[in-house]
């Protein structure tokens, strides 16, 4: 049993005497400086484990000028409603794993209050020392994160539409996945196919929606205006879509949502029009979260890979960490995830 298992903390000056040396060395040891013998680095490595010796965390960011730690933004601006999107929790588990991985800390920046200055991000960025950044989601027209991405701090946005000096956006190929919801959907025989849309002022709703558009124009299929309805990503909002979309003159046969909750929330409306899925009414969702494959019948989506979503995010704001300040183009290039169709029981063959 360690000291520190003991209660007792082992501080420098302790692991200094404990080694015979002086307490330079033992921070140059443990921080792999060249001027200590490998011998003398694993001895004070070993004695270091063996009294739990844990550094001072605030004084090596002094001493090394860097922190080891990444903020997180994550504000969809729904939480004031009570909204939780589960898609978003995955994601950031994904990113907790990656930075965790490559050996870096996690602090979650808190959304700033209304009458906080435009700049508090990066007043926290720079109180805390953080390396960079990683962006899940946030309300649009974020002044604070304008400010942010404004400066010369490291950027890395998942699915969000921000640019800057230092900034790179990594996200999910949102169009190509929509595409291939409405080639599967024509595939089954379906030829009025109506979408519910996200947030059209968000860039994943946006790019799903031309997707929709250029599969439709592509396979020669007409969209009247009522069939494309806008949703939040909630169930509710999909609901209510849905509804409008069964009461047109002539109904679609199909529903693409750009996301799983809204097309829950489309088979709800199907259900309360007394009619069944897929046999009157084909849906397919976007993203894949837990409750695709739960409900009734399960869910047929476009699949977003959040754990690779998480590992090119951080793999991305490493690449500008690297770079440095001065070596970096305006607006790195993005950074595209594939997606991939799962086929489930909410469409099959029409008869």
């Amino acid at each position: 049993m360690s000291l520190a298992q003991n209660g007792y903390f082992v501080n420098i000056r302790e692991l200094a005497r404990r080694s015979g040396v002086s307490t330079a060395t033992v921070s140059r040891a443990l921080n792999d400086r060249a001027e200590v013998s490998e011998a003398t680095r694993e001895r004070i490595r070993r004695l270091a484990i063996e009294l739990g010796y844990a550094p001072n965390e605030p004084a090596r960011t002094l001493v090394r000028r860097r922190s080891d730690t990444i903020g997180l933004i994550w504000d969809s601006g729904q939480e004031a409603r009570g909204l939780h999107n589960p898609f978003l929790l995955g994601l950031l588990s994904a990113v907790r794993t990656a930075l965790s991985e490559a050996d870096y800390h996690l602090m979650l920046l808190t959304t700033p209050a209304a009458e906080d200055p435009d700049g508090s991000y990066l007043q926290a960025v720079r109180r805390h020392n953080l390396e960079g950044v990683i962006v899940l989601t946030t309300p649009p027209d974020d002044r604070c994160l304008r400010v942010l991405a404004a400066s010369n701090v490291p950027c890395a946005g998942i699915d969000t539409g921000f640019t800057g000096p230092r900034t790179v956006r990594v996200s999910s190929d949102n169009a190509a996945g929509a595409e291939a919801a409405v080639d599967h959907l024509y595939g089954l025989g379906h030829r009025r196919i109506a979408t519910i849309t996200g947030p059209l002022h968000l860039p994943p709703a946006a790019e799903r929606l031309a997707g929709y558009r250029r599969a439709c124009e592509r396979l020669g299929l007409a969209v009247p205006p009522q069939y494309v309805t806008e949703g939040d990503f909630f169930l509710a909002s999909g609901e209510a879509a849905a509804r409008e979309l069964l009461r047109a003159a002539e109904p679609p046969t199909a529903i693409f949502a750009a996301g799983d909750q809204m097309a829950i929330g489309a088979m709800h409306a199907a259900a309360d029009a007394g009619l069944a899925v897929p046999r009157d009414l084909a849906v397919v969702g976007f993203d894949d979260i837990d409750a695709a494959a739960l409900v009734r019948p399960a869910l047929t989506t476009v699949a977003q890979d959040q754990r690779a979503l998480g590992e090119q995010a951080v793999a991305a704001l490493r690449g500008l960490l690297d770079a440095g300040p001065t070596k970096v183009k305006l607006e790195a290039e993005p950074r595209i995830v594939p997606t991939r169709l799962l086929i489930r029981g909410s469409s099959r063959t029409r008869a």
